[in-house]
This record gives C-alpha cells, sequence and structure tokens, in this order.
C-alpha cells in the first residue's frame, strides 16, 4: 500500500542540483556550514522543496548530494519543519535493467537521505533503449506501492511521451506528482514548442522549472565577455550572451522600475507562467535573492514584455539531450 501522507508541494523550490554539481567539481568539507546555513533559511521562509539526484557526487563522492541533504533536514528545527519536501531523481544508469534495480536505487537513496517524498525518473531512455525505460518506470511504481516514497515525478520528458507513461502507471492507480523540465526565458521550448504545461495542468501534475536562470547567464552577471567560465560552457556563452541582448535589456529594464534584481525577474517569470522555480543556492546572499523574488508578482504587461523579448531569440539555449517530445 502506498504512503497515505500527503505531499506538500510549495510554489517554489530550492534546487540542490547547484549543489549536486558543485560537488562534482572540487568539494570542500568546509561548505557544509555554509550549505546548512543556506537550508536553513530557505526552510524558516517558506522555501521547502529540495531537489537532488543520486548521480549528483558520484564517484568518490558517492551519493555526497543526498547525504548533505539529509544531513540539513536532520539537523533543521524550526518553523516549516513538517513542510520539508525531499526530493530526487533516480538516473536511467545503464546497469539498471529490472524494476527491482530501481527499487534498490530508491533504497539506497532513502538511506542517504534519511527518506525521501518525491523520487522521480532522471531521464528518459525511450530514444536510445525504450525497454530498460519500461522496466525502470514499474520500479518507480513499487517504490510507491510499497509505501516508501510519498509520490513519484519525471524528468526531461515531453508531452507525448508523458502522456504515455501516464497512461502507464493509471493502470496501477498511480498518480504522477511533477514533471521536471529545463525551462526558463532563455529556454521556453517544452512549454511553447511542445505544450507541456497545458499537458501537466490537463493531467493534475506540478511543473517544475529547472536550470531557471539558465546557468547564471539570465542574473545578467555575464554582460563582459572577460566573465565568462572556460571550456566548452564559455563556449556555450559567447554564442548565447550576444544572442540574448534585447532580452537580457528587456529583464535589467523591468528589474530596474521593480527596484528588484534580474534573478528575481527571470524566477518571478517562472512563477507567474504557472511552474515551481527551482533556482541553486550556493550561499546565503544568493538564498535571500532567490528568497525574495516569491514577495512580488510581475503584472501581465511585463510577463508580455518579457515572452516577447524571448521569443525573438533566434537560438536560444540548447536542449537537455534526454528531453523527450
Amino acid at each position: 500500500m502506498s504512503s497515505t501522507k500527503e505531499l506538500f508541494l510549495p510554489r517554489m523550490g530550492c534546487g540542490t542540483w547547484a549543489w549536486g554539481n558543485r560537488l562534482l567539481w572540487g568539494y570542500d568539507e568546509s561548505m557544509d556550514s555554509q550549505l546548512q546555513e543556506v537550508f536553513n533559511l530557505c526552510v524558516a521562509n517558506g522555501v521547502t522543496l529540495f531537489d537532488t539526484g543520486d548521480s549528483y557526487g558520484t564517484g568518490k563522492l558517492n551519493g555526497q548530494s543526498e547525504k548533505l541533504l539529509g544531513q540539513f533536514d536532520q539537523q533543521y528545527t524550526g518553523v516549516n519543519q513538517e513542510k520539508i519536501c525531499l526530493a530526487t531523481k533516480l538516473a536511467a544508469y545503464p546497469w539498471r535493467l529490472t524494476p527491482k534495480s530501481m527499487v534498490e536505487a530508491g533504497k539506497a537513496s532513502i538511506q542517504r537521505m534519511g527518506r525521501v517524498d518525491l523520487a522521480q525518473m532522471h531521464w528518459s531512455t525511450a530514444n536510445y533503449f525504450p525497454w530498460q525505460e519500461e522496466q525502470l518506470l514499474d520500479g518507480l511504481g513499487d517504490l510507491y506501492e510499497q509505501g516508501l516514497v510519498k509520490g513519484i515525478g519525471l524528468s526531461n520528458y515531453g508531452t507525448k511521451r508523458l502522456k504515455r507513461i501516464h497512461a502507464k502507471f493509471s493502470l496501477r492507480s498511480i498518480p504522477i506528482t511533477t514533471l521536471q523540465v529545463q525551462y526558463s526565458l532563455l529556454s521556453t521550448y517544452p512549454v511553447t514548442e511542445l505544450g507541456i504545461k497545458e499537458t501537466c495542468d490537463e493531467l493534475g501534475i506540478k511543473l517544475i522549472a529547472y536550470s531557471p536562470l539558465c546557468l547564471g547567464i539570465l542574473t545578467g552577471k555575464y554582460a563582459d565577455p572577460s566573465t565568462y567560465p572556460k571550456g566548452l560552457r564559455g563556449l556555450l556563452f559567447k554564442r548565447l550572451v550576444p544572442e540574448a541582448k534585447s532580452l537580457l535589456n528587456c529583464a535589467n529594464a523591468i528589474a530596474q522600475y521593480r527596484q528588484k534584481t534580474m534573478a528575481q525577474v527571470a524566477i518571478n517569470w517562472c512563477i507567474a507562467k504557472g511552474a515551481i522555480p527551482i533556482p541553486g543556492a550556493k550561499n546565503i546572499k544568493q538564498a535571500q535573492e532567490n528568497i525574495a523574488a516569491q514577495d512580488w508578482e510581475l503584472d501581465s504587461g511585463e510577463v508580455a514584455e518579457l515572452d516577447r523579448a524571448a521569443a525573438s531569440i533566434d537560438k536560444p539555449m540548447v536542449q537537455n539531450v534526454f528531453q523527450t517530445k
């Protein structure tokens, strides 16, 4: 039997995927206390959805992101404690081939985190190994039916695939709670091209927007090419930042008029679109900025201006390679 406790989902979440990426690139234990402070601040201010993945902090730091999130949750005592929602994404690794392997993956995450409220399929294998996906989805359903998690979700799924999986789980009376996609002013494809928001509304699924600041580009801090990151990401920025100039100018004008930051405008736009944004927060300043983004609302005219600016970009952010249609 599945757990009867309701899964609490706030309007906005704090995406620990950012911590996970940082863990992959030179984790330092001195960060722990700072991240605990970030966690505490978020929860105290009503930001209570925390999302990570079992593939974040792999290798020598096996599951470190999940371990840290579980540690932060266990050490927190205060307001909104009962509303904390711990979410993780289970990777479709090539060696996970059976429903049992997915259940075991979920149990391993629970062991690291203390509990998992929302277990999500990290990506679809439909485009390259559909047989594997069916098995892993069966295992995801087993996690729910066995009461090991309170809800299940998907990530990087398009409308056609989502409808098919929804029908599959409906046969077992298992609801899909959330769908997570790359969604921002520089990545509107899942909504404008695939119509995923309408489908989610139709099926009663909450839409989560990951990377709502598009690698930080929408914060406006990369106006000078000398600030671009190195490597492949830098090459992406060289193309994308100049392409997004008109959009960034629009967001900056609104930010100045509203006396907000560009990051807050970008996050608030996601909220206005009915999505739950999960911006990363690595320090107190970023957390405070993210939290303040939910205390006001863009008006319809401002949203329309941003929509027009976003639609004018010929080459927006590249899509996740695992995103299905």
